[in-house]
Formats: C-alpha cells, structure tokens, sequence
C-alpha cells in the first residue's frame, strides 16, 4: 500500500515511508504535505534529481542515513547538521554516491518509490536534458 503519490513532471509514482528507519525524518515530512516544489539533475552525485530547500531548518538529525541510495530511493539530507550543504531532498534513479563540492554527504532514506523505476529514470534523465521539473508529494 502506498502511503505517498509522487508527480514529476506529470508522472506519476507511489511510494511508501520508511518510519521504522527514519521514524524523525517521516514525521517531519507529513506535516509539510501536499508539499510542492521543483527538481533539478544533481551535478555532483551521479544518477539522482534533488531538491534543494535552502536555510530551511528540517528540525531532524540524521537517522537511517546513507551515501549511496538505491534507485527509487529518497533521501534528506538536514543542512543545518554538518554546514557542509543545504537541506535538499534527493531522488535516485541510478547508481549514486551523494556529494557535494565539499565532499561526501549523507541523507536520511525516507521514502522508497514502489513502482515505475523504469519511468523514473526516463523523467529523470529529462530532467538533465530538457531543465526543471515540478514536483509535488502528496498523501496517497
């Protein structure tokens, strides 16, 4: 059952919380729902789209955190705990290994993408193509 829909760019996706792994991290998310933005192709990590959200202070450590999320795996990587990068949500598709110009980063895995890895590498690799895309997670 999914718990998420997830739009890019007018696909659409399910996906499900990981809240035994990232209990902080899912919590934080839900409250933020519908939540809207857009998604723009990493330029250091590999096959991954991120969100970059600025200054903004998740209010979360890090918990269930990874370097290398699979495809169809979302991270969050809270800024405001190493100062190293932003706070920025991150979306694989293919192999990935999270950086950043100052170096290796790590991200709490959230949410798995349950369906559609093949779609999602298509939208994504648009998204490096054609520019940004809009994104919008919402309860399913």
């Amino acid at each position: 059952m999914a718990d998420i829909r997830i739009d890019i760019g007018g696909e659409i996706f399910s996906a499900r919380f990981e809240e035994a792994a990232a209990p902080q991290t899912v919590a934080r998310f839900r409250t933020m729902l519908p939540y809207r933005d857009r998604i723009i192709h990493v330029r250091w990590s590999g096959e991954a789209c991120w969100i970059p959200m600025g200054e903004r202070d998740l209010g979360v450590g890090f918990e269930n955190a990874t370097r290398h999320p699979a495809p169809g795996q979302v991270i969050v990587h809270p800024g405001h705990v190493t100062n190293m990068s932003e706070t920025e949500i991150l979306v694989a598709y293919g192999p990935c290994s999270f950086g950043s110009k100052a170096g290796p980063l790590a991200g709490n895995h959230f949410l798995t993408i349950t369906d559609g890895l093949d779609r999602l590498a298509n939208v994504c690799r648009s998204v490096l193509w054609d520019g940004a895309k809009q994104i919008t997670f919402s309860a399913a």
